[in-house]
């Protein structure tokens, strides 16, 4: 059963290629069935954060109308960028089963392994500046959101 949403996986990945986009594809799969997938559509949608995973999950959240999978796993193409894992994780998605690793997404020419190692690294050395303002400005929605009864914990 794991091996045909793999494949299903890898067909997406193929048909994203075919499709002007990156050569990603995932599957959601909770209860031995697809409840989400996608491809790579980054360039063809002119948005970055239309990686195969992220399609996948935005699809399976529709599906089962909540933003909690938990006790699903996803299937993709590859071993998830930082940006996909994140997404993974607040999905509470509970496994992860991937065909190609960043070393060889790096040999085509997509370097996820950078972005590991910029998040990995102290704020004050990222590549990227990070800087805080109005630090106290901002709590006023993390009390307003603490305070709240019928809040929905993610």
């Amino acid at each position: 059963m794991e091996e045909s949403f793999m494949r299903r996986a890898l067909d997406l990945a193929a048909e994203g290629v075919a499709a002007g986009g990156g050569p990603f594809g995932a599957v959601v799969v909770r209860d031995g069935r697809i409840i989400g997938e996608g491809r790579n559509n980054v360039v063809p949608g002119r948005d970055p954060t239309q990686h195969a995973e992220v399609v996948a999950i935005r699809a399976a959240c529709e599906a089962v109308g909540s933003h909690d999978l938990s006790g699903a796993t996803i299937y993709t193409s590859c071993e998830p960028c930082p940006m996909c894992l994140g997404a993974i994780w607040w999905s509470r998605i509970g496994a992860i089963v991937y065909g190609n690793d960043r070393v060889d997404a790096a040999a085509i020419g997509f370097d996820d392994d950078a972005l590991y190692q910029e998040v990995a690294r102290p704020i004050t050395d990222r590549a990227l500046p990070l800087r805080r303002l109005m630090a106290a400005e901002a709590r006023e929605a993390f009390r307003l959101w603490s305070e709240k009864p019928d809040r929905v914990p993610y």
